[in-house]
């Protein structure tokens, strides 16, 4: 009997890697959002100046979900590479680059804290690039499958800064001291 696993085997230990950490993914994304407040409909951000560059708001949903998706489907392709040397230090880049993702909507959000969360997309861009540069080193589809998060991070760090720069007054406010702008 061989050592290696048949294409077979490795593509049902993808599937079911595929089973749990897609929907987690998609569920602890969604959790996150959604006990931040993020979005339309919270008091603090709906009195934000939006800057140009700021998509339809419907954007997010579709965009977040398939990153999610697509992220969740990386990581298992990496977690079903049993035996592959890099594999361990992949997933744990992985791992603190998704812990970091779930706390930019709090920090942002909930907490107003504009400049953190900066800070914190910085580091999520930085992370994200050693994830693909690892991942690549295991599976080309995992590395592949990461880079629209590369580039979603990147705008979203360039669109984090402008909302800084438009509204430096709103930056840590409390949310019920926030001010809310009338536009005449």
């Amino acid at each position: 009997m061989s050592g290696l696993a048949s294409q077979a085997q490795i593509r049902a230990s993808v599937f079911r890697w595929s089973l749990f950490t897609v929907p987690a993914s998609v569920l602890l994304g969604s959790f996150a959002g959604r006990l931040s407040g993020s979005g339309a409909g919270n008091p603090w951000f709906d009195a934000l100046q939006k800057p140009d560059i700021y998509p339809d708001p419907i954007w997010f949903g579709i965009v977040w979900g398939t990153l999610y998706v697509l992220m969740g489907i990386a990581v298992a392709l990496v977690g079903a590479a049993w035996g592959a040397r890099g594999r361990t230090p992949a997933l744990v880049s992985f791992g603190v680059l998704f812990v970091a993702l779930l706390g930019w909507s709090p920090l942002f959000f909930a907490f107003h804290q504009m400049t953190w969360a900066l800070v914190l997309l910085c580091l999520v861009v930085a992370n994200t690039l050693l994830t693909v540069l690892l991942f690549a080193k295991e599976r080309t589809l995992a590395a592949r499958l990461m880079v629209p998060l590369l580039a979603w991070t990147s705008f979203a760090t360039l669109l984090n800064y402008e909302f800084l720069r438009l509204n430096p007054e709103f930056d840590g406010a409390n949310p019920t001291q926030a001010q809310q702008r009338i536009e005449f």
